[in-house]
């Protein structure tokens, strides 16, 4: 296919989305004779392995982020926009966005990312905040740390024993990450700052639809991540389903838990920008891609990342994980260089680098080649590469250093509480306290509900 131009210029590559396969798709065409766009909604590029980190108050949100435009801004033929990507004309070949411009392009490569999934129980989401973006990891840290304090000044055991409860639901790495961490907090980072309440009683349950956590992993180190996560006191509940979720608690099958904290991390889909392609998507939402990441009659636009449901060569599905975000934007780039040069584009094939998963302090798994490690070398292994993907030096110093601080002295730097948008916007809309500040405050006019 003839590149479309305007005017002898170099064609326009559009690229939506600022992770990993939108961030290295950029970068692949830096020697390439085009211009590229790079399109986000958010001005940095956020390494989202490490969100539960900032969720748990461990590490900074800067430590994680970098801005995109400082990540490009030696790459001369690269530009960057602040907006939201809101609708693809195929036929135009023009990206719409939110702002009311749009953008006309050669060569389109959407790496949109993916959203939280709640099965078709989005009323959910206000009550069981899923871990996509740096607000979903304050909105959590808040929900948490503020448990523990109203757990402090409430005189009621049954209220307390909520607020003391926290399910999460899903067991995938994100799932077992988060729930190691919650009992880590509560045993180990907070007894000795609470003087009414033991937050070593708090109750961290797990909760998985599956027979077992961390599918992607063999059944062994499933089993090893179930043990570690039991020996720091998680209750790991495997082949149960979440029935329902209010400000309450949650149903799970035909038990209920009354617990004030719900953390989502058992489905992803698709952003929604890629219903406006008019494409094949598959359950999740997810664009149904050619072999060589491109859209089925439309080989000017590819797909790559979390929004693409592409498969290895033995049929599986490619995991979304960022090594394979990674492998995609690159090979995104090569081919559309190739298209440039008049040469045939090639299938993408998936060197699978394994997975891994932190269980807690010097606890994880990793599976990879024919390597199964668990336990301290595994979680080694596991700090190494998560920091060595991260983008800018001074994060990577940053991080190993807070790190080691946490390793050393078991305490958490971060404990902030501050009011998100999440909460603002819900006060606006009930006015009334967010759904995890259920009964509070205390009426002071009733002696049971007074703070002692």
């Amino acid at each position: 296919m003839e590149a479309r131009q305007d005017g002898g210029a170099p064609p326009h590559v559009v690229v939506v989305g600022g992770g990993f396969a939108g961030l290295y798709a950029a970068r692949g065409l830096a020697r390439a004779p085009v211009r590229v766009t790079l399109v986000d909604r958010r001005n940095h590029h956020l390494f989202q392995p490490l969100l539960y980190q900032v969720a748990t108050a461990a590490l900074n949100p800067a430590d994680i982020a970098e801005p995109i435009r400082h990540v490009l801004s030696r790459q001369r033929n690269a530009r960057v926009l602040l907006s939201e990507a809101v609708a693809v004309d195929v036929d135009a070949r023009r990206l719409r966005l939110g702002d009311g411009l749009a953008l006309d392009y050669d060569y389109l490569v959407l790496a949109a990312g993916a959203t939280h999934s709640y099965f078709g129980h989005d009323e959910w989401s206000r009550f069981a905040p899923g871990l996509k973006t740096l607000e979903d990891a304050e909105e959590i840290r808040r929900r948490v740390l503020t448990a523990f304090e109203r757990a402090e000044a409430d005189p009621d055991r049954q209220r307390r024993e909520a607020l003391l409860t926290f399910v999460v639901v899903g067991g995938g790495p994100t799932g077992v990450e988060l729930a190691g961490a919650l009992a880590e907090i509560a045993r180990f980072t907070i007894p000795r700052d609470f003087r009414t309440v033991s937050t070593e009683r708090a109750r961290v349950i797990l909760v998985e639809g599956a027979d077992r956590v961390l599918q992607a992993l063999p059944p062994a180190l499933s089993a090893a991540a179930q043990r570690d996560l039991e020996r720091l006191g998680v209750h790991v509940w495997t082949g149960k389903r979440v029935t329902g979720v209010d400000p309450r608690g949650v149903q799970i099958g035909e038990e209920r838990v009354a617990a004030r904290t719900v953390l989502w991390a058992a489905g992803v889909a698709g952003a929604p920008l890629a219903r406006t392609l008019g494409v094949p998507l598959d359950g999740a939402g997810r664009v149904v891609v050619n072999a060589d990441l491109t859209v089925p009659g439309h080989e000017e636009i590819y797909v790559v990342g979390d929004l693409a449901a592409a498969r290895k060569k033995d049929g599986a599905p490619i995991p979304g994980v960022a090594p394979a975000a990674i492998q995609q934007g690159r090979h995104a780039a090569r081919n559309l260089v190739a298209t440039l040069r008049g040469r045939p584009r090639t299938p993408f094939v998936y060197f699978d680098k394994g997975v891994m998963a932190t269980v807690g302090r010097g606890r994880a798994v990793a599976g990879f080649w024919r390597i199964r490690m668990s336990g301290v070398l595994a979680w080694a292994a596991w700090l190494f590469i998560h920091i060595w993907f991260l983008v800018d030096f001074r994060n990577r110093a940053a991080v190993m250093f807070q790190w080691l601080w946490h390793y050393l002295t078991f305490r958490r730097g971060t404990r902030l509480i501050l009011k998100t948008p999440v909460e603002e916007r819900f006060l606006a809309a009930v006015g009334q306290a967010p759904p995890d500040l259920d009964g509070w405050p205390p009426n002071e006019s009733d002696p049971e509900r007074t703070v002692a």
